[in-house]
């Protein structure tokens, strides 16, 4: 993707969307060739449908007051499984670097949706039941007073320190994805992924902040990813048992 380093660093969660201004079913369509695309090495079974709603219609989206005046979301499915989950946040992340890339904005929505309003409209198979959804469209000019509050109750524009999150000298190959992964957007801006670098070998982890952890990792793994391959190098992320032990962190994937 060009210019990735700057859609990451550029892109934030959007919770106010322009509702004189919509997302275009071309739009749409151009996000939907992306996710097609969108592997993952993880594996699990996901299910994900791009839905357009009718805001004055019988089935409105309901977030709760989080988000207003998006008509379009993406909802997300897993089996709940610790390889979906990854996979999940794998994949979607691309989607949502591609949409900032086009001008379009998202918001992860793990917890503060009411399922049964976007069930009702969007049957998802009983194997992978709705977890998550994201909003897509263009952002309002100026946030609401009410974006404003919840970015700053999440601490969203803050981010820990390298030194707080990865094991890694500056000088390594691994320095800048690891920063790209730092950037990535998290559950309440929790950052739960961790990671220890080994010669040619990322042992990643993460803190178990929330019921969203794994999903976060997937999130952040997507942006190393990404990163790595846009500086030339080459590896496969894999689920890892061998990981060093951390008295805190808990291991689940590597890079080698």
């Amino acid at each position: 993707m060009k210019d990735l380093d700057r859609i990451i660093a550029e892109r934030r969660s959007v919770r106010s969307f322009d509702i004189h201004r919509q997302m275009t079913e071309k739009e749409a369509e151009i996000l939907l060739s992306e996710l097609a695309g969108a592997e993952s090495p993880f594996g699990g079974k996901v299910t994900i449908e791009l839905k357009k709603f009718d805001l004055k219609g019988p089935f409105k989206p309901s977030t709760y007051g989080t988000i207003n005046g998006a008509s379009w979301y993406f909802l997300m499915g897993t089996d709940g499984s610790e390889a979906s989950q990854l996979t999940l946040g794998f994949r979607m992340e691309q989607i949502v670097l591609k949409a900032a890339s086009m001008g379009l904005g998202t918001c992860w929505i793990a917890g503060t949706f009411k399922g049964t309003t976007f069930a009702n409209a969007c049957a998802f198979p009983p194997d992978t039941p709705l977890k998550a959804v994201m909003p897509v469209g263009y952002p309002t000019e100026k946030m609401s007073l009410k974006e404003r509050l919840m970015r700053a109750a999440v601490g969203s524009a803050r981010r820990k320190p390298m030194a707080d999150l990865f094991i890694v000298d500056l000088a390594s190959k691994y320095y800048q994805p690891l920063e790209m992964m730092r950037l990535a957007p998290s559950s309440t801006n929790s950052q739960p992924w961790r990671a220890l670098v080994d010669g040619d070998t990322v042992y990643f982890y993460y803190e178990n902040k929330s019921a969203a952890s794994i999903l976060d990792l997937g999130i952040g793994l997507s942006h190393f990813y990404l990163a790595a391959k846009e500086q030339g190098i080459e590896g496969q992320l894999s689920m890892c048992e061998d990981a060093p032990a951390h008295p805190k962190w808990i291991p689940l994937v590597k890079f080698q």
